[in-house]
């Protein structure tokens, strides 16, 4: 007589065998994150719960209970219900400038000359005889006399050693006798594209733009090991503020290799798209070699310079600067350049990204952009700030598929003075992020770091809440540009992506794309805005390898 199984056991061990059948057959991967709230930054800004990694890439997304019954790990991440979004992506920057100047005397925050001076006394102390004394970050318009100062106190102070310290957006800067004479300048020298400043027939020490250069190039290059030591503390602070992309705007080729060869020895994990500067060998080196395509470089662009800055007047504008009659600011270069070389990269399939400012400047370039362009295309070309623009000139953007690349927080540095730059209805079309993202419905956002915070905190904050960090001014700074805070997180993940042909393969979390992303101990998208800048990154994530956190 044969005995009957009870069903209950029998669904006992069915169940057991599904169990250990589902154990058996789980994928192992390299890395699970689980129990998170990620925002993937899809096509519908889509949530989820985990996500299974493997070989740098994200292979599933989606509910905490898939992923683990699917999926296996040795490393395992519970976030605790901490938020997530894709490395943040700076689309404009200067990373290499930024690292070299971390060696530099710092002058941000200065409000005064005398103080000013006073750091780099105190810095000073720290030079080996004959060194030269550099710095960044002044801004007169953060003093109560907001003027250009002059070089007497300089060469008081250092009669003997060189020294020259860069206005905050890195177009104006002031310099010392010494200086001077080591670069052959005498008053009454001119140039194009920028002004050697003299009063009563003697140099203040005050260089615009292409003067700037007659001195720096006279600065003798660090080292090798020097470099790379600053570079890798410029990108452990990058990684810590949640940027796992930058693109560096601006760089000469042999910089360009020396940066490969960093990254080719794994000790820079930063991704970067790299902009040649506008010059012959960097043009000659692009195209006889190609364009460049690695899973932390990209280099397919130039970057080319129209005007100069607002806060310095070099900004070229259409009527005179409402501060200073009689003067519109200046060109770098004659309009013929900038159509020779739209001409060049044009003819080599090459992006043009163009630093342009004022009205005059960017109508310039959109122009010229224009000819070549010849209507919507997709070659990306950009411009690099698109600052103020003529409400005539909007409209050239969408015609033309042109993307303006912004940079949120120059709206909140420069709003305390910008209309008395430009007057109160010119002012309108500046720091338009709104306008200029309804012409083409995506725009990156960068910070200009070092000329910015490197802090895309700051970045998002600027562009939704338009204020200080003091609640200044009440209701926010022209409001009507503002960006919805989806619109910051696109334009500074998948956006920023976009504008340097990389949305295939980041910038948002999805199945197949690198899993370069970030835990925070703050939802940007639900806080208070009060508590957006107080944000800090948990651990950052490249390529599911972290790169930064505990």
């Amino acid at each position: 007589m044969i005995k009957k199984i009870p069903v209950t056991f029998l669904l006992t061990i069915t169940c057991l065998v599904c169990t250990l059948a589902a154990c058996k057959f789980r994928q192992k991967v390299a890395l699970i994150v689980h129990h998170a709230k990620i925002y993937t930054v899809d096509e519908k800004f889509s949530v989820a719960e985990a996500m299974a990694v493997n070989e740098g890439k994200i292979i599933a997304i989606g509910k905490n209970d898939d992923i683990l019954k699917q999926y296996e790990s040795d490393s395992m991440v519970d976030a605790g219900g901490k938020t997530i979004f894709p490395g943040f992506n700076d689309a404009h920057a200067h990373f290499v400038g930024y690292a070299y100047s971390l060696k530099e005397v710092n002058l941000v925050d200065t409000k005064s000359w005398d103080e000013v001076l006073a750091r780099c006394s105190d810095f000073e102390k720290k030079l080996p005889a004959g060194a030269w004394l550099t710095g960044r970050g002044w801004d007169q318009n953060d003093w109560e006399v907001k003027q250009f100062p002059d070089n007497t106190k300089l060469n008081e102070l250092f009669p003997n050693r060189p020294v020259i310290i860069e206005r905050i957006d890195g177009h104006a800067a002031i310099a010392n006798t010494k200086a001077l004479k080591l670069a052959g300048i005498k008053p009454g020298d001119k140039l194009t594209g920028g002004e050697i400043e003299t009063r009563n027939g003697k140099l203040t020490g005050i260089l615009v733009d292409n003067a700037e250069v007659l001195v720096y190039s006279k600065i003798p290059a660090a080292g090798k090991e020097e470099n790379k030591d600053a570079l890798l503390q410029a990108q452990q602070n990058c990684f810590a503020v949640g940027l796992t992309s930058v693109n560096d705007c601006g760089l000469d080729y042999k910089t360009l290799e020396f940066l490969e060869s960093l990254q080719k020895d794994g000790v820079l994990k930063m991704r970067m798209n790299i902009m040649l500067s506008d010059a012959k060998e960097n043009y000659d080196y692009a195209f006889k070699r190609g364009k460049i395509k690695t899973d932390y470089l990209n280099v397919s662009s130039f970057k080319v310079y129209a005007d100069g800055a607002l806060g310095s007047r070099g900004a070229c504008l259409l009527q005179p600067y409402s501060d200073k009659p009689g003067w519109t600011g200046f060109l770098l270069s004659p309009p013929a350049h900038f159509d020779s070389v739209a001409a060049l990269i044009a003819q080599h399939g090459w992006q043009m990204c163009t630093h342009a400012i004022g009205d005059s400047g960017n109508r310039t370039i959109l122009h010229t952009y224009a000819k070549y362009l010849a209507g919507k295309s997709d070659l990306r070309w950009r411009i690099e700030h698109a600052q103020v623009i003529n409400q005539n000139d909007f409209h050239l953007f969408g015609d033309n598929n042109i993307v303006p690349s912004v940079q949120p927080t120059h709206a909140t540095s420069d709003m305390y003075w910008a209309a008395d730059r430009l007057g109160p209805v010119r002012v309108k079309g500046a720091y338009a992020f709104k306008q200029l993202l309804d012409e083409n419905g995506w725009i990156p956002l960068g910070t200009d770091f070092p000329v910015e915070d490197i802090s895309p905190f700051k970045t998002f904050f600027a562009a939704v809440v338009r204020q200080d960090a003091k609640g200044f001014p009440p209701g926010g700074f022209q409001m009507e540009n503002a960006l919805s805070r989806e619109q910051a997180i696109r334009g500074m993940t998948i956006w920023a992506a976009k504008a340097s042909f990389d949305e295939k393969r980041k910038g948002s979390l999805e199945n197949g794309k690198l899993a370069d992303f970030i835990i925070l101990d703050n939802d940007l998208m639900t806080c208070e805005p009060s508590a957006i800048l107080k944000s800090k990154v948990l651990a950052t994530y490249s390529g599911g390898k972290k790169v930064y956190g505990k």
